[in-house]
């Protein structure tokens, strides 16, 4: 309640913190003394003056002569006082709401040793890696989850918005966590579908990173498509590397060996048009960054911001001031300190 009283009111800082609706009538606060100048240049001479009675007359000056100056001192921050509070001070906060429609996305990672290549440098997991941290990072509140595959496929991080969670997940990933061989897409969009099928939201996708055709896994890709499609759900394929895969195959006796063979990009072309998605071929870091950003505006959904401001006057403050600094004056008035016959 007493709040007012404090000096603070008046420094500098705290005048400079404010925002003012008629900020004009701070100008009147520079003209109050012109007017008292103009006021005793006109009247100078007009009235009789009373000397105080018990002033020294051998004394230079008196501190009842210095008390003089009270009078002008106390309408000048009465009327000060009175401008600021007509000027209306006000602490301005503004707060923004972002309603954006959240989007959960999959991301299925392939992990095979053909991930390995040295095309997209230094190879095509870490190339793969460090793009997709930029893609998740690029979301507004939206839910990412991580699946890993090779020649089976598991989920590494459910739907989460906790991005720093996913950049930890992605920087463990490592070839060597299915020692499986093979690429199996179809039992990878499998997983992203199982654990998209009961999301309430009504943008649900799945980019899928590999770099070759279906080789292994249980479920047919064509197939798991089409259940994507049934749950509403649209894939993204992104072939990594150049348009040739190197694997790892096993003869009869067990034996393994390296083979260099053109990839196969109609299962994952199939895949992305049978979800209404889109296929991409990454031959190169800066390609698959833009096809990351590609992607990014396709599922950028419409963000509005809501802004409100919480507007608290401050005028009261200064007016009670006011009212003090001009009661103050009627008391001056009256003492020995005013001049009864000029003022």
């Amino acid at each position: 309640m007493w709040d007012w009283l404090s000096l603070e009111w008046f420094t500098l800082a705290k005048l400079q913190a404010f925002s003012w609706a008629h900020p004009y009538y701070l100008y009147g606060v520079l003209a109050i003394p012109v007017a008292f100048w103009l006021r005793n240049a006109f009247q100078a001479g007009a009235f009789q003056q009373l000397g105080v009675t018990f002033v020294d007359k051998d004394a230079p000056r008196s501190w009842s002569v210095a008390f003089r100056y009270l009078f002008p001192l106390t309408g000048f921050l009465a009327l000060s006082c009175l401008l600021i509070a007509l000027a209306r001070p006000q602490l301005i906060n503004t707060v923004t709401e972002r309603d954006a429609e959240v989007v959960d996305i999959m991301l299925a990672l392939d992990i095979s040793d053909s991930m390995l290549e040295q095309d997209l440098p230094p190879n095509r997991l870490s190339s793969a890696k460090s793009v997709a941290k930029k893609f998740i990072g690029g979301r507004l509140q939206d839910r990412v989850g991580l699946v890993v595959f090779a020649g089976e496929a598991f989920t590494l991080c459910p739907l989460t918005n906790d991005y720093e969670l996913i950049y930890n997940f992605l920087e463990n990933v490592d070839h060597r966590m299915i020692t499986v061989a093979g690429t199996a897409v179809g039992s990878a969009l499998a997983v992203c579908i199982n654990r998209l099928r009961e999301s309430m939201t009504k943008s649900k996708v799945v980019v899928v990173l590999s770099d070759g055709d279906n080789t292994a896994g249980n479920l047919d890709p064509t197939t798991a498509a089409k259940l994507a499609k049934a749950f509403g759900i649209r894939v993204y394929t992104i072939a990594v590397g150049k348009p040739f895969m190197t694997r790892t195959v096993r003869d009869s006796l067990g034996t393994s060996k390296v083979v260099n063979s053109l990839a196969d990009e109609a299962i994952l072309k199939q895949i992305a048009a049978t979800t209404n998605g889109q296929f991409y071929r990454a031959t190169d870091n800066t390609t698959l960054t833009h096809v990351f950003r590609q992607i990014d505006r396709l599922e950028r959904v419409n963000v509005k911001n809501r802004r409100y401001q919480e507007v608290k006057d401050y005028y009261r403050i200064y007016l009670n001031w006011a009212i003090t600094f001009f009661l103050t004056l009627l008391f001056l008035k009256v003492t020995f300190i005013a001049n009864v016959l000029e003022d």
